[in-house]
C-alpha cells in the first residue's frame, strides 16, 4: 500500500480546508442539541443540510423509529424522535460504504456547557466538540475530498447521521440495522480514544426497567395491610447487583430507585432502572436469562414485577474481519505517519448496532479528544485534518481494491 498522485490530490484537498473543518463544527457545537431538545436538534439539523448543498448527493430527513418510557409511577408512554439526516451517492456503485454519527449531544438546553472556547493549551473546549459536532466535520472533509478522485464510481456512499445516539438510538436503530445488512464496509466517528487510540472489542449494552407493584397502606394504622414496593424494588436491587462477579466480563449497574410515596404511606409503585455490559453474545444470553428469572417472581409476598427493556447494542468482538480491516487501517495510517492502536472498551456506540447487522467497521473515526459527556469535553484543533486524511485515505484505498470492502464483508458474514 503506498500513497498514489490520485490520493494526495485527496489529502491535499483535506489539507486546504483546515479552518473549514474545525469552523464548522464549532458553529454546530454552540447550538445546543441535547437528544430531547427538539428546537435546537431541527436547528443543527438544518445547519448539517446547508454544509452539504455543494455535494451532489441526495439530501433527505428519514423518520426514526417511535418508542416509549417508563414513568416513575409505572406507566409506559410514548416516546418519538427528531428525524435522522440520510446522505446518499452512487448507491449501485460496487461497493457501498455507510457513514455514520450523531447529531445530539448529553447536555440539556438548560445545560450551563453552552458554547466553544479555545484552552489555555489550544485545545477546543466545548459541549459536543469531540462527542461528536467534530466527527460529523472530519466525516463531511473525508467525503468532500474523496469526491476528487478518479476511481470515486467505484464506490457509493450512505451517510446516516442520527438524533439519539446519546440516549441509545432506540429510533434510529432500525435504519441502522437496514444500512448495515446492504452495506460493505462502515465507518462512524465517534472521537477516538484521548491518546488517540481506536476502540477495538466493545461490550453490549442493555438498559432495563423493572417496575415493582404493591399496596399503598397507612403506615401506622395498617401497615401489615400494605405491600411495600419500594422494600421489594430493594431487594430486587441487590439481587441484581449480586450478579456481579458471576460471569466473568459482565457487568449490572444499578443506577436508580425511583417512586415512593410520602413517609407515612406504604409505597405502591417503584421502579428499578438498571444498565447491563456483556463481552459476548453468550454472555448476554446469560444475563437476560439471570434478569428474566428474578423478575419471574415477586421479591416480597404480594408484590408484582414488570420487566421492560432490553439489549440496545448488542456486543462487537475482535472477530476475523474486525482484526483485517484495523490492521488495513493501520497500514493507512502508517502512510499518513500515524501510529494507530487500538483498545478493547466497555463503551458502545453505533458500530455496535452495524456489526451486529453483518457489517464491518471502524468507530472512532472522529477528533482526538477527551472528557466527553462532561463539561470538561475538549478536542485538538489538528486533528481535524489529521483524521479527516485518514479517512479519506482509507476511502482511496476501498476504491483502488487495495482494501477489499467485499472480502471484509464476506469474513464478518462467515462469523455470525
Amino acid at each position: 500500500m503506498q500513497i498514489r498522485p490520485e490520493d494526495q490530490i485527496v489529502l491535499d484537498h483535506v489539507a486546504a480546508r483546515r479552518d473549514v473543518l474545525v469552523g464548522r463544527a464549532i458553529n454546530w457545537a454552540n447550538i445546543n442539541s441535547g437528544s430531547r431538545n427538539t428546537v435546537g436538534l431541527d436547528q443543527v439539523l438544518t445547519a448539517l443540510e446547508q454544509s452539504v448543498e455543494h455535494l451532489s448527493c441526495t439530501v433527505e430527513r428519514v423518520e426514526t423509529a417511535a418508542s416509549s418510557r417508563i414513568e416513575d409511577d409505572g406507566t409506559e408512554v410514548p416516546l418519538s424522535f427528531a428525524p435522522a439526516l440520510k446522505l446518499t451517492l452512487r448507491p449501485v456503485a460496487p461497493i457501498q460504504i455507510v457513514l455514520t454519527g450523531h447529531y445530539d449531544t448529553v447536555f440539556d438546553a438548560d445545560s450551563p456547557f453552552q458554547t466553544v472556547g479555545t484552552r489555555y493549551d489550544g485545545a477546543l473546549h466545548g459541549p459536543g466538540i469531540a462527542d461528536m459536532k467534530g466527527g460529523i466535520s472530519v466525516l463531511l472533509g473525508a467525503l468532500e475530498a474523496f469526491e476528487h478522485h478518479p476511481d470515486k464510481v467505484r464506490v457509493g456512499w450512505t451517510v446516516l447521521l442520527s438524533p439519539d445516539e446519546e440516549i441509545g438510538s432506540p429510533g434510529s436503530a432500525p435504519l441502522l440495522a437496514e444500512l448495515g445488512a446492504r452495506g460493505h464496509l462502515g465507518l462512524t466517528y465517534e472521537p477516538s480514544l484521548p491518546d488517540g487510540s481506536l476502540a477495538g472489542a466493545r461490550k453490549g449494552s442493555g438498559n432495563f426497567h423493572v417496575v415493582v407493584r404493591g399496596k399503598s397502606a397507612h403506615a401506622g394504622r395498617a401497615y401489615h395491610e400494605g405491600v411495600n414496593a419500594m422494600a421489594g424494588a430493594a431487594r430486587l436491587a441487590v439481587a441484581l447487583d449480586d450478579l456481579n462477579g458471576q460471569r466473568e466480563g459482565v457487568t449490572v449497574n444499578v443506577a436508580r430507585i425511583s417512586g415512593g410515596a410520602p413517609l407515612n404511606v406504604v409505597a405502591d409503585t417503584a421502579v428499578v432502572r438498571f444498565n447491563v455490559r456483556v463481552p459476548d453474545p453468550e454472555a448476554a444470553d446469560w444475563t437476560l436469562a439471570q434478569i428474566q428469572d428474578l423478575a419471574s417472581r415477586p421479591p416480597i409476598p404480594g408484590a408484582t414485577v414488570e420487566l421492560h427493556g432490553g439489549f440496545t447494542r448488542p456486543p462487537k468482538p475482535m472477530d476475523a474481519a474486525q482484526t483485517e480491516l484495523f490492521e488495513a487501517v493501520r497500514q493507512a495510517g502508517e502512510l499518513l505517519n500515524q501510529t494507530l492502536r487500538w483498545q478493547p472498551s466497555g463503551g458502545v456506540c453505533e458500530g455496535n448496532n452495524l456489526h451486529a447487522a453483518g457489517l464491518p467497521n471502524i468507530d472512532t473515526l472522529g477528533v482526538i479528544g477527551g472528557a466527553i459527556h462532561s463539561d470538561q469535553e475538549y478536542a485538538w484543533p489538528d486533528s481535524f485534518v489529521e483524521r479527516a486524511q485518514l479517512s479519506a485515505l482509507i476511502l482511496c484505498k476501498v476504491a483502488s481494491g487495495e482494501i477489499d470492502a467485499h472480502h471484509l464483508k464476506q469474513l464478518r458474514l462467515q462469523s455470525r
